[in-house]
């Protein structure tokens, strides 16, 4: 299975490298630094590198996270995906830990991090990735721990093996018991689209996802229940979902893990159940090839369309221009408009959309002189969120709990996002 693990950060070195059943040498890495070179020298973004490398006796699967690259080298041929998600699954363990994944916390929590990897892993399999028994394992570092570590020559790591990892339940400690007791769930929807310059959808889609914060005592046993769960598809379930109910009735029955975890992801991939929740009216104007004109125009107008009666709130817009522009002059009756001359990146922070004053920024734009102008249009790039309301039209019906007497506290919150989202003038 997985060999090795190297950790890269953005200048293309090497500063953390684990194995497991044999050690492979760094030069290994070189074919990876070639595909990386291909990539910038294709003007192309990190993330773009190929997660996939076959090389004549390895093979190197990675993602790209926060500026780091994490590479695993597997000696035969195993499912991609099945290594790609347990990469994943290692960045949010450390982000439990040190709230952010980047080198910094990494080189700062050494020994930590060394002792996640040697239980995550046993011989190239994994083996406790659940990060609840994890914490009861290796305890977070802190301040105190590390100066306790530091006289006495101890490790983070507990002489006790977990309550919960040898029971039917790895997922779960066992004997929790709280004061209160409550149950949250987030439903969290990002919406992907594309929209032409005509207000057309050419391509959408909705990635959600249900965050969730359980404080329970005992062992209770819970069903969420939805109103309308077929619009579900590529549903992918937490180990503790009992998968042949939802395949029956669609309702999510299992015992929850102790404190928060992604409870399901899903996505709504029906075009036409998409609602888009802004429009753009947009003119822009470059100077034609020929002209003595240097200057441009622009003009954009945000306004709400599908909102299901809810305010558009943290609207910003990114709109990157041609590589021929000076510079933007714009003026706008609410937020901040800023443009970056190194990035060529119009960047708009607009703040609420208030329906009865739609959102303006007009102004001219700057060409370079003696540059070759192409009669190109750029993209708007649109962040935004709508609370309290799931884009798709998902309603959690009833939540249960069986197996406890108390009857706890339970809430639900809903949250609809901008994913990737681009409007084409």
């Amino acid at each position: 299975m997985i060999h090795s693990l190297f950790v890269i950060n953005h200048s293309g070195d090497v500063f953390m490298e684990k194995h497991w059943r044999s050690i492979i040498p760094r030069t290994v890495m070189d074919y990876f630094f070639e595909a990386q070179r291909q990539v910038v020298k294709d003007n192309k973004g990190h993330e773009d590198v190929p997660c996939v490398i076959a090389t004549p006796h390895h093979y190197l699967i990675s993602i790209y996270h926060n500026s780091l690259y994490f590479v695993a080298v597997c000696m035969s041929e195993v499912p991609p995906l099945f290594v790609i998600e347990f990469l994943h699954t290692v960045v949010d363990i450390l982000e439990k830990y040190f709230s952010e994944c980047n080198e910094t916390n990494i080189k700062e929590h050494y020994v930590v991090v060394y002792e996640l990897l040697d239980e995550v892993l046993d011989n190239g399999y994994p083996l406790a990735t659940e990060p609840n028994i994890l914490q009861e394992l290796i305890k977070p570092p802190n301040i105190i721990g590390n100066l306790i570590n530091t006289v006495t020559g101890k490790s983070n790591v507990s002489s006790v093996l977990p309550s919960g990892q040898l029971s039917n339940v790895p997922w779960r400690r066992a004997d929790v018991k709280y004061t209160n007791n409550e149950a949250y769930f987030d439903i969290v929807e990002e919406v992907d689209a594309i929209i032409d310059k005509t207000g057309s959808t050419v391509f959408a889609e909705i990635a959600g996802k249900i965050e969730c914060c359980v404080r329970l005592s005992g062992t209770p046993d819970l069903t969420l229940s939805f109103i309308n769960p077929r619009l579900m598809d590529d549903v992918s379930l937490h180990p503790c979902v009992r998968l042949k109910r939802w395949e029956n009735e669609r309702i999510l029955s299992f015992v929850p893990p102790d404190g928060s975890f992604c409870l399901m992801t899903y996505h709504v991939g029906c075009q036409s159940a998409v609602a888009i929740p802004i429009y753009i009216r947009h003119n822009f104007f470059l100077p034609k090839e020929n002209s003595q004109s240097q200057t441009g125009k622009i003009e954009i107008t945000v306004g709400p369309r599908q909102t299901m009666g809810r305010v558009v709130e943290n609207l910003q817009l990114s709109i990157p221009m041609p590589k021929f522009v000076l510079n933007c002059t714009v003026s706008v009756n609410q937020g901040r408009a800023t443009f970056d001359p190194v990035t060529k990146i119009l960047f708009w922070d607009v703040g609420k959309i208030d329906p009865t004053k739609l959102p303006n920024m007009r102004g001219q734009i700057h060409i370079q002189s003696g540059a070759v102008v192409l009669q190109s249009t750029p993209s708007v790039n649109v962040q935004f969120t709508l609370s309290q309301t799931a884009i798709s039209g998902l309603k959690v019906h009833r939540l249960d709990m069986f197996g406890e007497n108390y009857k706890p506290f339970k809430g639900v919150k809903y949250l609809t996002k901008a994913g990737n989202f681009q409007i084409r003038m």
